[in-house]
Order: structure tokens, then C-alpha cells, then sequence
């Protein structure tokens, strides 16, 4: 097969081991920076240009595609599923992943534990959004932030007053959530390949942080993780419509919660932490499944 791999940066961890994996399995492999791709976009012969040369002859397209790039990312995606180009993860999966608010309602609506969370636009309703999370301390998250940045735990109820009315005279988009504080500042990162979680680990915030992200210097180490939460993960990158994803679950007394649907998990910690290979699983998984328009979701949102 011939893949394309969606990465700004060849280097990156994640996406040297999917080459690794996929030279290894005998398959042509070309790293692909999405920003550098243009597109022609007609009805007839849809087709993607990448440093003057048409893109063509692809099986299988695997998005590795950054936040602060979701827009032009998902749209050169987009024109590879025109083509006929088999992706892991949809456009329009990676797009509804990448929309904080609106995976959580999706999510809600099928009955995913999730940590209590509120919404508002006016600075007028702080007092009655922070009684209906439980109070502080509680959670504010920024709806763009990605790996810990624009997250901020209010410890007291005057300090989650300023920093939501700080972040709405920014005119930026915030939810506020509950803090669980038996998850003891700890979460439970699922890789869910096809209809499996393949690996876990719990990531452990660094003393005096509440934030487990590894970029915040959190530590991974591997955990057994039990069925409700092996259900939970699978379930929720089923309501994405991820094939591959990375699911943050907190454990509280309620049972699992979902925090975050990752449409692009970072392979660097959990393959340390499990010693699995989980570069190569994914290939497989593409072997397994990748026909000429095999798109599920046809463009629906």
C-alpha cells in the first residue's frame, strides 16, 4: 500500500514510528506537511498538489493533524476522501473531536459518564454556572486550548469569579467543569484502535500541579483498567467516529469519567509506559480496513 501521513514535522515521535511500523509491514510511506498541499476543487477529478507535484495513487491517508491547524488540516483531508483515499480518522470525526463543547453534548446524549460541566455567555450568570458544577473548586477551560494550556483550577469561589470574568472580557470561548478530587490529580489515557482499547496508562500530575498532561511534566505508568472503563472508551471513540483515539477517563466515585476524545494521541508515552506497539497496531488496523471510498460518514456533520 502507499500512505500518506499528514505531519508538519517528519521528526516528531508519533509520526517517525508510524513510518517505522509502516516500512516494516512493506509499505510505501511519504510525510506530507498539510499546510504545504493545495487543492483543485471540482466535481470530475477532485485533486491535492504538495510542492508542485500532484498527489495521487494514495490507499490510505493517516491524519496527524495539530490544533492551531485543525481548519486547513481537515480540508486537505477532506479532498483525500474525495479522491477515494482510505483515512484512519475522518474529516468530520477530527473535526467534531476538535469541538470541546460539542463532543461532550454528543457524548452526553449517549449517556457517557462525564464530569459536570456549564456553558454561558453573559457575566451575569457566573454566580448560578459556578453553583451548578458544585461549586469550587471547580475547573475553567479554554474551548481551543490542547495538552494543559488554558486550563485553570479555582480553588475558591472569588477566584473562579475573576478568571471567568477575565477570560468572557476576552471574548473567549470557556466551560467550567467540576473538580474530581478523588482522581487525586490522575487520569486514565485509553488508546482505543478499530473496537479495542490496545493500551493504557495512568498519567500522574507532577506535586503541586493538577494537570496529568505529559507536556506539563506529568509522569505515565502502565494500569490495569476495568471493564466499565475498557466499555466507556470504546463507546466514546464510537460516538466520535474515531478509528483510532486517545480517551482521557478520570476515576471518580460516580464511576468513569470522560474528560477528552484525542483524534491525534500522542504514541511517545503510551508506548513507553505499556511497551506495546502501538505504531504498528494502527498500520494494521489500516491494512485490515482500507478500501477505495470507504468513508462512513459521507460528509455529514
Amino acid at each position: 500500500m502507499k500512505i500518506a501521513l499528514l505531519s508538519r514535522n517528519p521528526k516528531l515521535y508519533s509520526t517517525s514510528r508510524l513510518v517505522e511500523a509502516a516500512i516494516e509491514k512493506g509499505h510505501e510511506v511519504q510525510v506530507i506537511d498539510i499546510l504545504k498541499c493545495y487543492m483543485n476543487i471540482t466535481s470530475n477529478k477532485p485533486g491535492l498538489h504538495y510542492d508542485g507535484d500532484n498527489l495521487t495513487g494514495f490507499d490510505a491517508v493517516i491524519p496527524r493533524i495539530g490544533a492551531s491547524v485543525t481548519f486547513y488540516g481537515t480540508a486537505v483531508l477532506r479532498q483525500f476522501e474525495m479522491m477515494g483515499v482510505y483515512p484512519i480518522n475522518e474529516s468530520v470525526a477530527i473535526t467534531r473531536s476538535r469541538d470541546k463543547l460539542r463532543s461532550l453534548q454528543l457524548l452526553a446524549r449517549k449517556g457517557i459518564g462525564l464530569p459536570i460541566t456549564g456553558f454561558a455567555n453573559s457575566p451575569d450568570d457566573i454566580p448560578d454556572l459556578i453553583k451548578m458544577v458544585g461549586g469550587a473548586p471547580l475547573v475553567i477551560k479554554l474551548l481551543e486550548g490542547t495538552q494543559g494550556i488554558g486550563v485553570v483550577l479555582a480553588e475558591t469561589k472569588k477566584a473562579a469569579e475573576s478568571v471567568i470574568e477575565a477570560f468572557m472580557g476576552l471574548n473567549a470561548n470557556i466551560m467550567v467543569q467540576e473538580y474530581i478530587k478523588e482522581a487525586g490529580g490522575a487520569d486514565i489515557r485509553c488508546l482505543v484502535i478499530g473496537k479495542k482499547v490496545v493500551a493504557a496508562m495512568k498519567r500522574q500530575a507532577q506535586e503541586g500541579e493538577f494537570r496529568s498532561n505529559l507536556h506539563r511534566g506529568g509522569s505515565a505508568s502502565l494500569v490495569k483498567i476495568t471493564p466499565e472503563e475498557r466499555k466507556t472508551a470504546v463507546r466514546a471513540a464510537s460516538i466520535m467516529g474515531l478509528n483510532v483515539a486517545g480517551v482521557d477517563i478520570l476515576r471518580s466515585e460516580n464511576g468513569p469519567l470522560v474528560m477528552e476524545v484525542n483524534s491525534s494521541p500522542g504514541l511517545r508515552g503510551i508506548e513507553e509506559a505499556t511497551g506495546k506497539d502501538v505504531a504498528g497496531m494502527i498500520i494494521d488496523e489500516i491494512q485490515k480496513n482500507a478500501k477505495p471510498h470507504k468513508t462512513r460518514t459521507k460528509g455529514k456533520g
